[in-house]
């Protein structure tokens, strides 16, 4: 058990580190790399004028709360059924038409929600910062079940094979049965000392729960009963002070048939074989905040704003688009041919796939995009920092 100082000097230093990183005007590059002429070294990369090769409308926009603001938590919706359900800080969650955007419940709540909700199998499961479990009904909202966890819930729970499993931000993964919410299992990690402010929400395999930890190593373990399977370091964390060992593991690693794809502070990014834990390969490209993947490319975004495409089954990079620098950008999602990342001002850009160009470019507004884009039928949706839901699709 870690004891009380401990655990607050963790958390100082990592708010400390979030207000370096959180993309404010005077730190947002602060990576740095050569800039055109006039430009600050430290400034973000101006946009640069291009001829869209793809047409994108915005379908429709809402509002879920509050949102998270400056405390870091990446919120994300979800969609599953037709659906699109989101949490706010303050303010509940909502659950809206995939399509138009309608809402169609609200959950009010006086606890401060955090991360995103998980949402499958007629559940939507939310996390809020004093480590509360919420479960509703998806069709209405209803209140199903609460659980309690020893710490705050940054990630989005995960749902699936009767089971609910959530990452604390302590290290712990719980698991709760579906129906009642009564806990099955937990299993603990230890954290280092400093750590990146988010967790990566737990992916579900075959009867493996896939999880992202905050030492720069991916987990797998058994769901029937949280039995460890292996641990493979993503990022080694490796340097002569805490900031410079960080090595989180802070997007959700992607499974592709059989091989786990996942990404870290590091900048390292590696494919790993699911049922052993076996490296297949591994490359010094990539960020904490998670990946893209297509039929043969994985995309990721690295600190200085970089978007890598990296071949999938060599890992070699076969292009780079470096237009985006110290733009604070988001993870990379999939959306149709191109891959989208957001940034600290709020606008999407699409890349093409073939060759890392820029194709459309869209502004959601003046707030900070800091959670993953989401897509579903076609259709993208991202949440920004106040709590803004924004839908996008082709035309």
């Amino acid at each position: 058990m870690r004891s009380s100082t401990h655990f607050v000097t963790r958390v100082i230093a990592s708010a400390a580190l979030l207000a370096m990183l959180a993309g404010c005007s005077t730190v947002k590059g602060w990576f740095g790399s050569k800039d055109k002429e006039g430009e600050k070294p430290t400034d973000p990369a101006e946009l640069v004028d291009f001829t869209a090769s793809a047409t994108v409308a915005k379908l429709w926009s809402a509002n879920a709360g509050k949102g998270e603001g400056r405390i870091g938590l990446q919120q994300v919706p979800a969609v599953d059924g037709g659906r699109v359900y989101a949490a706010a800080v303050e303010g509940g969650v909502r659950a809206f038409d995939l399509q138009s955007g309608k809402p169609v419940w609200h959950y009010k709540s006086d606890l401060r929600l955090s991360g995103g909700p998980g949402a499958a199998d007629g559940l939507v499961v939310v996390g809020t910062l004093n480590g509360q479990v919420i479960a509703l009904d998806a069709s209405t909202g209803a209140e199903k079940w609460t659980a309690k966890v020893p710490n705050e819930v940054i990630a989005a729970p995960t749902i699936g094979q009767g089971l609910v499993f959530v990452r604390s931000n302590d290290g712990r993964v719980s698991a709760f049965n579906a129906e009642d919410g009564e806990r099955r299992w937990f299993w603990n990690h230890d954290l280092p000392n400093l750590t990146v402010r988010g967790n990566a929400p737990a992916v579900l395999g075959p009867g493996v729960l896939f999880v992202g930890n905050d030492d720069g190593t991916v987990s797998a373990l058994a769901t029937p009963d949280g039995r460890p399977l292996w641990t493979q370091a993503v990022g080694i964390p490796e340097g002569r002070t805490e900031l410079d060992r960080m090595a989180d593991v802070d997007g959700a690693p992607v499974l592709e048939g059989t091989t786990l794809f996942a990404t870290s502070y590091k900048q390292e990014t590696v494919a790993i074989e699911g049922p052993s834990g076996r490296p297949m390969w591994t490359r010094d490209k990539g960020g904490a905040g998670g990946l893209g993947v297509t039929s043969s490319v994985v995309v990721v975004s690295d600190p200085a704003g970089t978007v890598w495409a990296l071949d999938k089954y060599s890992g070699s990079a076969t292009w780079s688009n470096t237009t985006l620098a110290r733009r604070s950008l988001t993870a990379p999602t999939i959306h149709g041919d191109f891959a989208v990342v957001g940034d600290y001002d709020g606008y999407l850009h699409w890349l093409k796939l073939d060759n890392g160009e820029q194709a459309a470019r869209e502004r959601v507004g003046g707030k900070v995009l800091r959670g993953k884009p989401v897509v579903a039928d076609g259709i993208l949706i991202v949440q920004d920092v106040d709590g803004g839901l924004t839908a996008f699709g082709f035309r």
